[in-house]
């Protein structure tokens, strides 16, 4: 079980960079993107990506972002 919660535990690493990676081509970057540590503190970790808080400037840049996405 201990493989399984590291290839877990890299695959949401790997998840968080691409995010990062994608958003920053769009022009958004979120500063607190990670993963929340206490889910990955567990013997089984069960990651979630914490997205943080973003001032009003990027928040519009995300949302346009998204719009775009969307047509």
């Amino acid at each position: 079980m201990m493989g399984r919660g590291k290839e877990r535990l890299q695959a949401a690493e790997d998840t968080v960079e691409r995010l990062r990676g994608e958003l920053l081509r769009v022009g958004v970057v979120l500063p607190s993107l990670g993963l929340d540590l206490v889910t990955v503190a567990g013997d089984v970790p069960c990651p979630l990506v914490e997205l943080g808080r973003c001032n009003l400037d990027t928040a519009e840049r995300l949302a346009a972002a998204l719009e775009v996405a969307r047509r």
